[in-house]
């Protein structure tokens, strides 16, 4: 077998064994706290490192006047808001404390923005990177609003006000969106010849996020190792994140289809923000949830590496 063609057809796969596997070693070889500690912090600042450098090697390759507004935004910001209301009116609606963390996990699968790397694997399956990057934008803006209008019905507890949420959400996701965009824009603008040098190697991108793919894996693993929450729950919330996976791929690529942009509106609606969720579920829904986000994780990658797959296969 052509090693090559081995690694590239799996990459993903590959890089989600590395990062779960670098977990388990880790706790193999009974590194004392202090280090784990270290590891984690320094993966809290890596990964957005990669993600910003990414995003910025990406958004050069793309002209700024292609981040248009189009049809199916629109259906499926509707969709995934109605879905997460939904969500959240089930919640107001169950006592069983079990029941109210799964409808607060489901919200959360629905309510959680586009990731950011999805413009790198959006233009390897040859989507429209200037759309995909306008949806991101409004997506993660929505999710903000609805976040803070959630909160107090779902964890009145939290104390916190509609602002402060919002606040909160926009100033851990928005630099990591706008500043990319402000460095490519400069670079465009002042030096054609770093722009050319940058973009000279078509797969950096898609190589930082593996990278940052296997650094997201292992914090996943570390997250469901560590979760206190019974069997049947997780259970259900692994079921639940599967279905809300497999849907929203599903209606992105439906509404997607109507516009001629079928890839690109499916991984808008389908590959999530998962750091984002976690963090979400965390701050201001009950810890529990976050294990929906680290499922999440697992499925769109895995979807994404069948995707990367078949558009890796020779064509007949």
């Amino acid at each position: 077998m052509n090693i090559r063609r081995f690694l590239k057809d799996w990459s993903l796969p590959l890089s989600m064994t590395i990062g779960a596997s670098a977990y388990f070693l880790g706790k193999g070889l009974g590194l004392p706290q202090a280090v784990r500690e270290s590891v984690v912090e320094s993966i809290a600042y890596i990964q957005p490192t990669l993600i910003f450098l990414m995003l910025t090697l990406t958004f050069c390759r793309i002209q700024f006047r292609d981040m248009r507004l189009r049809g199916w935004q629109w259906w499926l910001l509707a969709f995934q808001a109605g879905l997460a209301a939904l969500f959240c009116l089930l919640h107001q609606m169950v006592e069983e404390p079990s029941s109210r963390v799964f409808m607060q996990s489901m919200m959360l699968c629905f309510l959680c923005p586009t990731a950011t790397a999805a413009a790198v694997v959006t233009a390897k399956l040859g989507g429209n990177v200037g759309s995909l990057t306008a949806y991101t934008l409004l997506i993660n803006l929505t999710c903000a609003v609805l976040v803070s209008a959630f909160v107090p019905l779902v964890n009145p507890t939290g104390g916190l006000s509609f602002w402060l949420s919002f606040w909160m959400i926009v100033r851990q996701v928005f630099p990591l969106l706008i500043g990319p965009l402000l460095v490519a824009f400069l670079i465009r603008r002042i030096s054609p010849t770093l722009l050319r040098w940058l973009t000279s190697v078509p797969d950096l991108p898609f190589y930082l996020w593996l990278v940052s793919l296997s650094l997201a894996i292992a914090v996943t693993t570390r997250i469901l190792v560590h979760a206190e929450v019974s069997m049947l729950l997780c259970m259900l919330i692994l079921a639940g994140s599967l279905v809300a996976c497999i849907v929203q791929f599903a209606m992105g690529r439906l509404v997607g289809r109507h516009f001629g942009e079928s890839v690109t509106a499916g991984q808008a609606c389908g590959q999530k923000n998962t750091v984002l969720a976690i963090w979400v579920g965390y701050t201001f829904l009950d810890p529990l949830t976050s294990v929906a986000g680290g499922f999440y994780t697992i499925w769109h990658n895995i979807f994404n590496a069948w995707q990367l797959y078949k558009k890796n296969q020779p064509r007949s």
